[in-house]
Order: structure tokens, then sequence, then C-alpha cells
């Protein structure tokens, strides 16, 4: 048994594919395969069900499986471990970050981390929130940017900033004269939002919930639209397709379509998203993760209220 095996499994039952799983580990499927098929001779257990469209995971593998995700944490902690014997604020860290999010604080972040913590270089992967709570757990980041809820999986948790959300309209819009729009009103126009697996989505839905039925009816096919990224559905409103929804963090943003669109706050009360840094609580490299905490506060990104927390020896102990 050795630890690629292990995350040949894990990997299979995140995909439920053999195929998927390979590329995300970067083998051929035929070297997964026969991996997964020499642990299972030597547990003498079958973990996977196989020849359907999708790989199923059997009851005992479920198990094997769990207790495979917290043997790949250990052996990241174990080489942590090894390296905060040297500092802790010496080497990589491994950041992950939402895709509503990193477009908007990675410009102000890494100049600010580079300015107080250069020896500590940040590895920076975007993805959803599922997944990359996933990467979390297995050891594969160190810790992530998310916005609020998260599934309460025991993870360590620093509340980083607050930003209220916007109506953004196209410069020609009967409602740019609006000092404010009621969410209510939103039902009445097309909306333009992100496609299912974005927290972002589900937090604009949330606002005016009649969108979930126009989404799920013929009706709505003319009533919806869904963009892959927060980008692609600005220029989107700035072409007059429809209007949308957008965090405070994104109304910065300067690109040549900037004069064609308007920006509106929302009648209180006014939405909004609460971001937080999550971690592993056995994650031994604590001033690390101060570190990079107090860097998002240093940002001085526009738009968003900071909050200060307790620092991050707190959070991991509580």
């Amino acid at each position: 048994m050795t630890l690629t095996e292990l995350k040949y499994i894990v990997a299979v039952a995140r995909e439920r594919h053999f195929g998927r799983a390979a590329e995300a580990c970067f083998v051929s499927q035929p070297t997964l395969s026969v991996a997964i098929r020499k642990l299972e001779d030597e547990l003498e257990v079958v973990l996977f069900e196989r020849g359907g469209a999708e790989v199923g995971v059997t009851p005992i593998g479920l198990r094997v499986v769990a207790q495979a995700q917290k043997i790949l944490e250990e052996s990241a902690n174990l080489r942590e471990i090894a390296r905060q014997g040297q500092d802790p604020l010496v080497g990589p860290l491994r950041v992950g970050v939402i895709y509503t999010i990193g477009p908007y604080l990675l410009p102000w972040l890494v100049p600010e981390q580079i300015r107080r913590t250069p020896q500590m270089p940040l590895l920076l992967q975007e993805n959803y929130t599922a997944r990359l709570l996933e990467l979390l757990r297995q050891g594969e980041i160190d810790c992530a940017i998310v916005a609020l809820p998260i599934p309460d999986n025991g993870l360590a948790q620093c509340e980083l900033y607050d930003e209220p959300f916007f109506v953004a309209l196209p410069h020609e819009h009967p409602w740019v004269s609006r000092p404010r729009i009621p969410a209510g009103q939103l039902k009445e126009e097309t909306m333009l939002l992100l496609g299912t697996g974005h927290c972002f989505r589900d937090q604009v839905l949330e606002v005016c919930p009649e969108l979930s039925r126009f989404s799920a009816t013929s009706e709505g096919i003319q009533r919806t639209f869904e963009g892959s990224s927060l980008e692609t559905i600005r220029h989107m409103v700035a072409a007059g397709i429809g209007i949308t929804v957008l965090p405070a963090s994104a109304l910065g943003v300067q690109g040549a379509e900037s004069s064609l669109l308007r920006f509106v706050p929302f009648e209180p009360p006014v939405p909004d998203r609460r971001v937080v840094l999550v971690w592993r609580r056995s994650y031994p490299r604590l001033a690390a993760i101060e570190a990079l905490v107090q860097a998002i506060r240093g940002c001085g990104m526009p738009g968003i209220e900071l909050l200060e927390g307790e620092p991050a020896s707190a959070a991991a102990e509580a």
C-alpha cells in the first residue's frame, strides 16, 4: 500500500470516473486502474462498482476512502512539520480561492504579500468552493479563501471581510437614474447568472428567489442566461443583453467596457457576502496563515468592510 495508491482511490471516489481521475492525477488510465486493482487485491475487498457510466463506491470502499483522505492529510502535515522546523514563513503557501473572489482580491493581495513576506510565495489555485474544501481535506492545498456559508466540516476559519452586492446595468438602462433598487424587481429583467456550481450564483438566487423559478421553466430560458465567469457576464451586460448582480470588489475592474456599465446599490436590507479563510485545524504553519490574514487585511481593497477578528492560532483552537 502506497500514498500514491491512496491518492488514486480518493480521486476515483471524487470523480466517479476512472478516466477523469487519471487526468486529475496526471497519469494514464491503465496506470491508475492497475494500481487500484493491486490495492483491492492487497486489502481483499472491492472498493468500486465498475461497469456503468458512473463508477460507484462500495460501502466498504466509502470507509476505506475516508481513511485514505485522513492518511493523505496527515502525510501533508508531516512535510509541513519538517518545514516548520526551519521557519514557518519560509517556503510556498498553497492557497485556494473561489472563482468569484480571485480576479478581484489577488491583484491587491499578491503585491501586499510580496511586500510583507517575500520569502513565502503564494501558490494559487482557483476552483469551486466544494472542490477547494476537498483539496484542503486531502492536503493538496494549505488554506482556501471562500465565501460563507460552507459545510460544517471541522475546519478552522478566520473572517476577513464583508462586501455588499450591486446591480450592474447597461449605461442606457432606465434604472440607472435610481438611487437604489429593490431586490424583488430583478425578476422583471433578463438576468445574467453564473452557471451551476458557483456559490455566488446561489447567493444571487437568495437575493431574488423568483429567479430560481424562472430558470427552471421554459419561460426562464428567455428570462435568465448563464455565464462562465463574472467578467464574461460584465461584458454581456455592457452589450445590453441583460443585467446582473456583482460583489463590490468587482466594480473597480477597469476595461474598455467600463463606460458602458452603471452600478446601482440595493435598497436595504442590502445583500452581501462574508469572505473567510479556512484551513485544517491540524495545519502546523499557523504563522504563515496569520501572515496571509494580515496581508489580506492590509490590501486596502475598495468597497469592502474589513473584519478585525481573532488571530489564526485562536481560531484553530476554537
